[in-house]
């Protein structure tokens, strides 16, 4: 390549990274909101104090100003308007809604904006209380509203709003300094604060705002990009670092604009907004009281997490060739993780599966010997399934042509001219089984019972569950209503095929939504790129399980060297060996390890592409197994409190400012264990926050003092790692690997 072409790509790069910034910037700006003034007369509605089940309601009627307290914190304001400005407001809008491979992209137009607000009355509802006024619009109409307040049991206060009207908005004040954590699995950010937040269940993209290879997938596959709020498992849930907090029981689209430094404003399409504000004392504390309402998982089976669950593909020859290598050298072994078990096809993206639940017989003959042998070992057998599906007709060797069956059964989502709804994926186009026609929902079941179960599976991949299309027919509800809550069904449908089935399988989900958080029996990241990216790579992966722990998802992980693979001229991610290295070592100190090749297999580095990655992955598999009971202890502790195994800092120091800025660059496994994981491609040393505290350096016993920001040595096979100085679970592990010899083995 001469002079003259590496200076092109590099002004391409430059022109292609500008672009991509000014495309963030565009989707964090979003559309401007109603506002106004609020007006009332105190002669006929004079400051008063109320009661509302545990909590206090005050009206100040000179400040034109409600004030919400709570009996933990008397005078401090849970939640509070702002002087003599509208806290409601509503408006006509009309969304333009476009989806292209799991992907939406929505534009709302409001045609009037209802932004001035009078408060007419005051006044008792059954247990609570109602505020009733008018709303006036800019085409000079009047819109009636109502806010009744009620506390349904302790620690709680709901909020519903309702106007005469397609757009709800609710705003009210927040503090300069305050800053907020939640709203789902984000990939990007962890705080919030100056941020617009849409809560919309989709496909997070490809690149998410790394460039160029954002710019590349947005134009050659119609904006499949994505940007750093596209997300697998948004909630309309926050707490701040003055420990308020709130969520929305909404399941439409809605959206939390946080840029305004003194206010939130949270919109909904619809006519209604209930919130509900949550009391507590701490981080813990409003988790708790979050996971009540969304329900938490049941304790996952220790076989899952005894040993690395392996995620290979290639047939029965293959994972029989590669298990003997990881039984050479002593690997905890929990599963075999084989998504291709239904069969390959090649499509432009890679390596793709047949979405037809059934063993590929040719792929892996002798698949109940294999099954058997494996058990024989302790070793679980774990595959994939999708509540999608394709035809199969051209597929030589299928027995059952599932699309075909629910085809001619009516059990697939329809257009609004009645044709089933295909989407197209990749290169070829799936049907979509509907999750609200209980004969259809039935009718799976029995297919992942007999198909999936009966074949010796332990556990599988519930894949996809986001891309339902916003103008679906659907047998029973409203796509537009029932899109987000489509990962929640899926769920619950594989919830009760383990329940049903009697055993101690897992599945696990990447979509979700409020209620996901109780239905699902675990979670796994989806897609990140094979790349050391902010927005789409091994710092999404961190970023991610630290944003969903703080956000009720308490049983999460990733895949161990990420997902997506692309090969191109001018933007070729794929694979290295150092990058697999430190997600090995990564993963080995969160709730799953767990493999995966990629979509293309061929182009990445594989833990059994030599024996230096074997022996790396055996390794690190024994570090992950040596953890076994800890584990196991916050595992429980997840399934009755709703903590997260994986925490934010934030959690345990949430008075401390430092611990406000993390994303990425650390996270604790329970209380006892600290990370911070090297990031940068060839990077030997880390720089750390230390919190209050003492703590120990896993690998050379020296105690650092915390309130810090500390820099250690961190070479291949030695991340920064420390446990807090006396804890019995840190020198347990440090006797464990001094026994089994890993602690110089690097």
């Amino acid at each position: 390549m001469n002079r003259k072409t590496r200076l092109l790509i590099a002004v391409l790069g430059i022109l292609i990274a500008a672009l991509g910034a000014w495309l963030g910037w565009r989707a964090r700006s979003g559309p401007s909101w109603p506002g106004g003034k609020l007006r009332a007369d105190p002669a006929a509605l004079p400051s008063a104090t109320y009661r509302v089940g545990e909590f206090t309601l005050r009206w100040d009627a000179n400040a034109r100003q409600f004030t919400v307290e709570s009996p933990s914190r008397p005078g401090f304001p849970l939640w509070q308007t702002l002087p003599a400005r509208s806290f409601v407001q509503a408006a006509q809008g009309a969304e333009t809604v476009r989806e292209a491979r799991g992907m939406f992209f929505i534009r709302d137009t409001l045609t009037d904006s209802c932004g001035e607000q009078e408060v007419l009355s005051i006044s008792p509802s059954g247990d609570g209380l109602e505020v009733a006024g008018r709303l006036r619009c800019r085409s000079g109409r009047e819109v009636p509203y109502s806010v009744v307040f009620e506390s349904p049991g302790p620690n709680r206060l709901d909020l519903r709003l309702r106007v005469e009207a397609n757009r709800a908005f609710l705003t009210y004040a927040s503090s300069r300094e305050e800053h907020f954590f939640g709203f789902g699995e984000q990939f990007s950010y962890v705080d919030m604060k100056g941020r617009r937040v849409p809560i919309w269940v989709s496909e997070q993209g490809v690149g998410r705002g790394d460039q160029p290879i954002t710019f590349g997938a947005d134009v050659t596959n119609d904006g499949a990009g994505g940007n750093p709020f596209t997300t697998y498992a948004p909630v309309p849930f926050y707490m701040t670092s003055q420990m308020r907090a709130l969520t929305l029981l909404n399941t439409g689209y809605t959206a939390f604009d946080l840029r305004r430094p003194d206010r939130v404003q949270i919109a909904a399409f619809g006519d209604s907004v209930h919130a509900v504000l949550l009391d507590g004392s701490g981080p813990a504390e409003l988790l708790a009281r979050y996971t009540e309402i969304t329900g938490r998982p049941r304790p996952l089976p220790d076989w899952v997490h005894s040993g690395a669950i392996v995620g290979m593909q290639g047939g029965t020859e293959k994972v029989r060739q590669v298990y003997q290598a990881l039984r050479a050298r002593g690997t905890p072994v929990a599963a075999f993780w084989l998504q291709d078990w239904v069969g390959q096809r090649k499509t432009t993206f890679g390596s793709q599966l047949w979405w037809n639940w059934e063993v590929d017989e040719d792929r892996y003959p002798g698949w109940d010997d294999l099954v058997a042998d494996l058990k024989a070992d302790g070793v679980r057998v774990m595959v994939y399934v999708n509540p999608n599906l394709v035809d199969v007709s051209e597929k030589p060797n299928a027995r059952r042509n599932l699309f075909q069956e629910a085809l001619e059964k009516g059990y697939l989502v329809r257009k609004p001219d009645g044709s089933p709804y295909l989407l197209l994926n990749t290169s070829f186009y799936y049907g979509m089984v509907d999750l609200t026609n209980p004969e259809a929902v039935a009718w799976l079941k029995e297919v992942i019972r007999e198909q999936v179960v009966g074949a010796g599976a332990s556990g599988w991949m519930a894949d996809f569950a986001e891309a339902l299309p916003y103008d679906a027919v659907l047998a029973n509800g409203s796509a537009p209503v029932l899109h987000n809550r489509w990962p929640v069904l899926w769920a619950e449908l594989n919830r009760q095929v383990v329940e049903e089935s009697g055993g101690d399988s897992v599945f696990f989900t990447r979509a979700g939504f409020t209620g996901s958080q109780g239905a699902s029996t675990l979670f796994w990241e989806g897609d990140q790129l094979v790349s050391w990216g902010r927005h789409d790579g091994i710092r999404s992966a961190v970023t991610g399980l630290n944003s969903s722990g703080l956000s009720g998802f308490p049983f999460n992980h990733s895949d161990t060297g990420g997902y997506t693979t692309v090969s191109n001229p001018i933007m070729t991610y794929h694979r290295s060996e150092e990058l697999l290295l430190r997600w090995m070592e990564m993963n080995a100190f969160t709730l799953i390890f767990r493999t995966h090749e990629g979509n293309q297999p061929e182009a990445n580095v594989q833990f059994y592409s030599s024996d230096a990655t074997l022996d790396a992955f055996a390794r690190w598999a024994k570090v992950y197994a040596a953890l076994f009971e800890y584990r196991k202890m916050l595992i429980d502790e997840a399934a009755r409190t709703g903590m997260p195994v994986v925490r934010h800092p934030f959690i345990h120091y949430p008075d401390d400012p430092q611990v406000w800025r993390i994303t990425c660059e650390e996270f604790l496994l329970g209380p006892d264990f600290l990370i911070a994981p090297v990031l940068d491609k060839g990077a030997t040393r880390v720089k750390v926050y230390l919190p209050a505290g003492e703590w120990v350096h896993l690998w050379s016993g020296k105690t650092y003092t915390g309130s810090r920001y500390v820099t250690v040595d961190a070479p291949l096979g030695r991340p920064a790692v420390f446990y807090i100085k006396g804890s019995r679970w840190g020198e347990d592990l440090v006797r464990r690997l001094q026994e089994q010899g890993l602690m110089t083995d690097f």
